[in-house]
């Protein structure tokens, strides 16, 4: 690859203006990063492919500028400046002229700290999902929303990128089973495109086409002095930032997939859902993550391309493109869902239980306390200081809060997405409306029922006040309302029946879950 500078004098350490003992170089198939004591330099290779142009050094100096402005909006502690380097070619100097190159500084962190490595070491866990989920989200909630009159984010817009990866995929693919998989991929791709195009739409009008990180990966994501870390967004192409919330976080919830973390990945959807209230977007899930795991295959596919691989890196990266093509076929099965929803009175543990017990299941949580909070635009810790029936826990607002969840439900079923909807679900004319839900989408249904005595229940809603900051605003006179209001458990309720106990495990109760028939449940 012709460069107008000699990669050489990069790695010597007296090229750097602050002490370097040593520098290791990172290679990937757009860059060079040089790990140079206790700073990074990103440089980009002078490539073009198509969706991505280095070619020039005044592009290249654009792109480093734009690398930096994106990624100080979530990582400013990390993304230091734009540094230019240059002089005589075979021996170049930071700040000299004329310019050779331009290179993106950045403070380094422990590689450890990566979530990739992380993972390998098995010191990943549910919470760091957790925590990446509401930070991630946070991050969706500021940043800029794309206008109207931008041309991102529009249905031309979405399928652009898809199709490209076809194309330059079966450009680089000789492999007639390979390359038979790619059809069909593209054939689902665009079919489910078709009927998406007005939910495409929609989202651009109702803002969540935004500017995006556009790489969200576990690569890309560090635990940095106790605290989520997101960095590399895709400077390189508008049409690739500038996209659907959905689109960003799908590439996450695809590489843990991929790892074999399917868990993790629904801890952090289900994480990441509760905190936006964006499950109208979970249609369009699982295009992208085939889009994703394409990006992927893509990736493999341009590196194959390239020389310099050893004949061990070409056997594992065909491996690995078989792999990606595999992923992206098991997202296009149909899945047959499942609704669940819980019954018990409040203090009962249904939301702590069903929030570890969703990802078990490869399902998405619906939450009444949030939904109602986020139907009265209310924070979801924020008391609303309403009466006992009253105010937002009224009748009215009841029925109202239950509506949003059946449509909630509704939407993740249609998408072939299980749902566990978690409510006190005392009133037989709320769960009737389920279950005909359920019958009326061919679904299995389930009732997760929370039994706990009376005087246990007034317990746990003291010890919930004193603790502070819970969604749920219930107390001992609530508790009272409900009991005087419950319409008992009764007939075909009860042989859909799953009864979680205090002492019950979340894994226990997912295993008839994950298998309906083993309950009777089709």
């Amino acid at each position: 690859m012709a460069t107008g500078f000699n990669i050489e004098g990069l790695l010597n350490p007296d090229f750097y203006d602050h002490p370097v003992v040593r520098v290791e170089l990172v290679e990937t198939h757009i860059s060079w990063v040089f790990l140079a004591g206790d700073f990074a330099y990103k440089v980009k290779k002078p490539v073009n492919f198509g969706f991505l142009d280095f070619s020039t050094l005044q592009k290249r100096q654009h792109f480093c500028e734009e690398e930096l402005r994106l990624n100080r909006r979530i990582a400013p502690q990390l993304y230091l400046a734009v540094v230019a380097f240059g002089g005589d070619p075979e021996n170049p100097t930071l700040n000299a002229t004329p310019v050779l190159d331009y290179a993106v500084k950045m403070k380094r962190f422990p590689q450890d700290a990566q979530l990739d490595r992380m993972l390998a070491a098995g010191q990943l866990t549910a919470d760091h999902m957790d925590q990446f989920a509401v930070y991630i989200a946070a991050i969706h909630q500021r940043i800029a929303a794309a206008e109207a009159k931008m041309p991102y984010g529009s249905p031309q817009a979405v399928i652009e990128p898809v199709l490209q990866n076809f194309r330059q995929i079966r450009s680089l693919l000789s492999d007639q089973s390979m390359l038979k998989q790619l059809d069909q991929l593209e054939d689902w791709s665009r079919a489910l495109y078709v009927r998406l195009m007005d939910l495409l739409t929609q989202r651009k009008a109702t803002g969540l086409v935004r500017e995006c990180h556009g790489d969200v990966h576990l690569g890309n994501m560090a635990w940095f002095n106790d605290e989520p870390l997101l960095f590399d967004c895709i400077e390189f192409n508008a049409n690739l930032h500038w996209i659907d919330t959905m689109n960003d976080i799908a590439f996450l919830i695809m590489d843990l997939d991929d790892r074999g973390e399917r868990v993790l990945a629904w801890r952090f959807l289900n994480g990441y859902l509760r905190k936006t209230g964006d499950y109208t977007g979970l249609p369009l899930l699982a295009f992208y993550k085939v889009y994703r795991a394409l990006v992927r295959a893509k990736v493999i596919c341009l590196r194959l391309s390239q020389s310099g691989l050893s004949r061990e890196e070409r056997d594992l990266d065909r491996k690995l493109l078989s792999s990606y093509l595999a992923l992206a076929g098991s997202y296009t099965a149909d899945q047959q869902p499942l609704l669940i929803i819980t019954h018990g009175f409040s203090g009962s543990g249904k939301t702590s239980f069903v929030t570890q017990l969703a990802p078990l299941c490869g399902a998405v949580s619906i939450h009444s306390d949030l939904e109602r909070k986020r139907l009265h635009q209310l924070a979801a810790e924020e008391n609303s200081h309403s009466p006992v029936a009253g105010g937002i826990y009224s009748v009215s607002a009841g029925l109202e809060t239950y509506a949003r969840l059946y449509a909630l439900a509704e939407v993740q079923l249609r998408a072939g997405i299980s749902v566990i909807v978690d409510a006190t679900f005392i009133k037989k004319a709320a769960r009737d409306q389920f279950i005909q839900l359920a019958k009326s989408h061919l679904v299995p249904l389930l009732i997760l029922d929370f039994p706990l005595a009376e005087h246990q229940l007034e317990k746990r809603l003291e010890a919930r006040a004193n603790q502070g900051g819970s969604v749920s605003e219930a107390t001992a006179e609530v508790l009272a309302y409900q009991l005087a209001h419950e319409d008992p458990l009764s007939g075909v309720e009860l042989e859909k029946l799953i009864t979680v106990y205090p002492q019950s495990e979340p894994e226990q109760i997912a295993a008839p879950i994950i298998n309906p028939n083993s309950c009777g449940l089709q």
